[in-house]
């Protein structure tokens, strides 16, 4: 069975990830932003997973986190689940794109990476990759998918040794996605699970992902080019660089 961490898993899509990994036996570390969110995972602490704490749009917790989470020993998986939809909750640029690429460079490598994108990703802005991360008012949430989707396939690329895809699990009705959203919860959560944990699909690499299908990302997140610049410019804010 394998160990895996989940950004953002008090509610919502990582929750229900969460959920159906340990049900398939899986050891799960849970992520919260503060310990009084705990209670909404109480029960699922009770089953026997661990929880960390962090505020994904600080980046010194966001450091520390990746200690924590690594605390235990190495992990199979992370699922970069953790988003914002708008900048009222938060930092979009810094919780969206930031805190997963602070996660990948700091903590010890996993043998699956997935990221959690958007098909609103396709309507995103090619110069993020100088945007200014550390925006207090948010920022684009296009532009954070777009940007996220580059960093899953970038990494595919720079290390050929782990399994790192993206996954767009579709308009569900979580908090961001509303009660009216056309999707279930299980279409929702199937991709990344099957990723993160099937034997078949520990060689695949370097996908956008919707439905277990692979699909054709925007084009500027299979470009070398503006993935170096996007590397390039998150390095360049938080002071730390990718390990090659």
């Amino acid at each position: 069975m394998a160990r895996i961490f989940i950004t953002g898993s008090s509610d919502g899509l990582g929750r229900a990830t969460a959920q159906r990994l340990m049900g398939e036996g899986h050891e799960v570390v849970l992520h919260a932003r503060h310990a009084q969110r705990a209670d909404a995972i109480g029960d699922l602490i009770g089953d026997g997973a661990r929880v960390v704490f962090g505020d994904l749009g600080d980046p010194l917790e966001v450091r520390e986190l990746a200690s924590a989470a690594d605390e235990s020993g190495p992990l199979d998986a992370v699922i970069h689940n953790a988003g914002l939809g708008d900048g009222s909750s938060g930092p979009v640029l810094a919780v969206n794109v930031v805190a997963p690429y602070l996660l990948t460079a700091l903590m010890t490598r996993p043998a699956r990476l997935v990221y959690l994108s958007s098909g609103m990703h396709l309507g995103g802005d090619e110069p993020v990759a100088d945007a200014d991360w550390g925006e207090p008012s948010g920022g684009d949430y296009s532009d954070s998918k777009l940007a996220v989707t580059a960093l899953a396939l970038a990494v595919a690329r720079l290390w050929p040794g782990t399994a790192s895809n993206a996954v767009d699990p579709g308009w569900v009705p979580t908090k961001m996605g509303g009660a009216g959203a056309p999707e279930s919860f299980d279409n929702g959560i199937a991709t990344q699970v099957w990723l993160a944990t099937a034997p078949g699909a520990a060689e695949e690499t370097g996908g956008y992902w919707r439905k277990l299908q692979r699909q054709t990302p925007h084009r500027a997140a299979s470009d070398p080019a503006f993935q170096d610049r996007l590397l390039a410019s998150l390095a360049a804010h938080t002071g730390v660089d990718l390990p090659a």
